[in-house]
């Protein structure tokens, strides 16, 4: 006859609920809880421009572009046996810049509306549900990389091309000139890009935001050359003064028209254009689901 074996007592369930208030201990993070700010938006889209392939091999063409027609076309002139008369030598970077900005314009709208085709957009509100803060840090960390490239590329263009011209008969540059045909130039091409950001941001869509971009600079000029008739002259002049390819000659004085912008208007226009269609993309994103 078998014994029984005394039954040990079981143990109680475990509670997996913690128990409210102090009692539960607390825990405490080892990252400190910090209010964001601008600086964290900017920080972040800092670290998307850097780090995308498509940044470097488009300021890489865009460079290219800029450096190697802006003294291709100084090399041609001083290599032949014409006198420029006193011409401004840092104009012949200005063919360069032309055919360059559209590698600008396609990185500003892509900045933008890349996020908006991948869903990425969504992570980026996530983290920062201010929409007006996004777009105020892309545009700063864009017009920053731009202004910079640009800047770079168009002195170096600048100098070697005074340089190589200057037996040529080509006059010295004075200071003012250097600075528009530099700094003025720089700041004109990453204004542009920003509105073509801004622009990606309300189109929210590559293609589509590119192609307006694309139209804006060149539509204008190749209407005008084509409208004959003498009723639509004043038409055809407005459209020759203040189409694009004319507002990038300001800078270096080799304005398509006797009329029409001047000196440092054309910096003037895009600073206008680019304000009311920043202020026309943050009141749309208030509004619109993302």
């Amino acid at each position: 006859m078998s014994t029984p074996q005394p039954q040990m007592p079981q143990a109680a369930a475990p509670n997996w609920q913690a128990p409210p208030g102090p009692s539960y201990g607390g825990y405490t993070s080892p990252i400190p809880v910090v209010r964001t700010h601008l600086g964290h938006a900017l920080a972040s889209e800092w670290t998307k421009i850097k780090s995308v392939r498509s940044t470097i091999w488009t300021l890489g063409v865009f460079v290219v572009l800029v450096v190697g027609i802006g003294l291709l076309a100084a090399v041609v002139v001083s290599n032949s046996s014409s006198e420029l008369n006193d011409e401004n030598p840092l104009s012949y970077g200005f063919f360069g810049l032309l055919l360059g900005c559209m590698c600008i314009i396609t990185l500003g709208v892509l900045t933008t509306a890349s996020e908006y085709g991948t869903g990425m957009i969504r992570t980026t509100m996530t983290a920062c549900p201010s929409r007006g803060r996004v777009l105020a840090a892309k545009s700063i960390v864009f017009f920053g990389v731009a202004f910079v490239v640009t800047l770079v590329a168009s002195a170096f263009v600048a100098f070697v091309d005074a340089s190589l011209l200057e037996n040529n008969g080509a006059k010295d540059p004075s200071a003012g000139e250097w600075l528009k045909g530099t700094v003025g130039v720089s700041l004109y091409i990453a204004l542009l890009g920003l509105l073509s950001l801004i622009v990606g941001s309300i189109i929210r869509h590559s293609a589509g935001a590119i192609t307006v971009m694309i139209g804006a600079v060149l539509a204008p000029l190749v209407i005008a050359l084509f409208m004959f008739s003498q009723s639509l002259e004043d038409v055809r002049q407005k459209l020759f003064e203040y189409s694009i390819p004319n507002q990038l000659s300001v800078f270096y004085s080799n304005s398509l028209t006797e009329s029409g912008p001047s000196g440092w208007d054309p910096l003037w226009i895009i600073v206008g254009v680019t304000a009311v269609a920043f202020a026309g993309a943050v009141a749309l994103l208030e509004q619109r689901d993302v």
